[in-house]
């Protein structure tokens, strides 16, 4: 393996990591060797393989949208989005105390302590089941701030394919 990139630091251990944009980060201890890094990354070539597949696979699905796209997706959020969130909050009974759309690249969405639910724009590049299964998600966290067994039934009580839409997303 040629391409990749060695961060160097007071770690103890070799960490292997593809990024998002399908880039391979090699995170060393500054005592380890580079032959002692060569090892490692042949050891886990499967892995890299199969990682870097998986990436370039979503990177296809859905490419770094231009201005115009992401104009688009955003404002789909700001249609759509809030008339879902209002509907399942109905269904599950809560009170998110607002809606925020963000361009986060990591997650789908999140809430806040406060039960200000975000989500991110590239999430309405999916399908509506799988944009449904996100809200929910959210929604669930209003009760429960973790992912505990009592999180995962409440959004299964509400979507019992929750675990097909959640494969959506990936």
């Amino acid at each position: 393996m040629e391409n990749y990139t060695l961060i160097r630091s007071a770690r103890r251990t070799l960490a292997l990591e593809v990024t998002r944009e399908g880039k391979v980060l090699v995170r060393a201890p500054k005592r380890v060797t580079q032959a002692q890094i060569e090892d490692f990354l042949r050891a886990h070539g499967d892995w890299l393989e199969r990682a870097l597949a998986r990436q370039q696979a979503r990177l296809d699905a859905h490419p770094e949208p231009d201005e115009e796209k992401r104009r688009q997706l955003i404002l789909r959020a700001q249609q759509e989005l809030p008339a879902r969130v209002n509907a399942y909050a109905e269904k599950m009974d809560l009170r998110p105390t607002g809606i925020s759309i963000t361009a986060a690249r990591t997650r789908f969405g999140s809430c806040s302590a406060k039960n200000r639910l975000c989500f991110s724009l590239y999430l309405m590049d999916y399908p509506e089941q799988a944009i449904d299964y996100v809200v929910v998600h959210e929604l669930a966290h209003i009760v429960h701030k973790n992912h505990g067994p009592r999180f995962w039934r409440l959004v299964e009580s509400v979507l019992p394919d929750y675990k097909a839409r959640r494969a959506l997303l990936r």
